[in-house]
């Protein structure tokens, strides 16, 4: 009884943080077409922005488009999608914190991305335990309860 209750809690985690880590980077990237939140071109690194072959507008458009494609991914593949934005959360801190500006959001980021790296965690333990062929408690212990 105890097992299946340890494995309801980690399904919510499990949602809650699919849905943080799928809404939050769809939200950014539409929001890379409109600028309602905020004005993203200003968080390019004035160096990397120098050595775009294109505008750095257009670059943070293309952003847009790249975490849409991240946060979907996270709802159809959540194990897959959450290491796309681990990595892409990581690329923005780094881009960050190598301009000097904006360190409280690159350490924001650092934080999302070992969130997102959870998510990667709780869904291995959750697709390991759901899986018809396993015998497996989430302390890989032989099950009686399940």
């Amino acid at each position: 009884m105890e097992n299946v209750m340890e494995h309801q809690a980690l399904l919510q985690i499990r949602t809650t943080l699919k849905l943080t880590y799928g809404l939050v980077p769809i939200v950014a990237g539409i929001d890379k077409f409109t600028d309602l939140l905020v004005d993203w071109d200003k968080y390019l690194n004035p160096t990397l922005a120098g050595m775009l072959p294109v505008a750095p507008h257009t670059f943070m458009l293309l952003v847009g488009v790249i975490e849409i494609i991240a946060g979907v991914l996270v709802f159809v593949r959540p194990r897959l999608g959450a290491y796309v934005v681990m990595a892409w959360l990581i690329g923005i801190a780094l881009n960050l914190l190598l301009s000097g500006h904006y360190l409280d959001v690159a350490v924001r980021d650092l934080t999302m991305a070992v969130g997102a790296f959870t998510l990667t965690k709780v869904t291995e333990a959750t697709t390991a335990t759901d899986s018809p062929r396993t015998e497996r408690t989430l302390a890989g212990r032989p099950s009686t309860a399940l």
